[in-house]
């Protein structure tokens, strides 16, 4: 997600608190915020299946290997 879309975002939520908003401009605001919390969520998923863990018995167990394929 760009920094102008983040920038929307922030200015549509301004305006909503300050003087509302119309239904075309909630519709959009809904839509960002669905697409910046998959960014994150995408994000977030990309770094969990890169961490290595080290196990009691000195293995070393990769989670993306072990659950990468789980809720996708």
């Amino acid at each position: 997600m760009d920094e102008k879309k983040i920038a929307r975002i922030n200015e549509l939520y301004h305006r909503s608190k300050a003087e509302g908003l119309t239904e075309a401009e909630k519709k959009e605001q809904a839509d960002l915020r669905r697409e910046y919390i998959e960014t994150i969520r995408m994000n977030l998923r990309g770094q969990l299946n890169n961490v290595d863990v080290r196990e009691a018995d000195g293995s070393i167990t990769n989670l993306g290997e072990k659950y990468g394929s789980k809720g996708q």
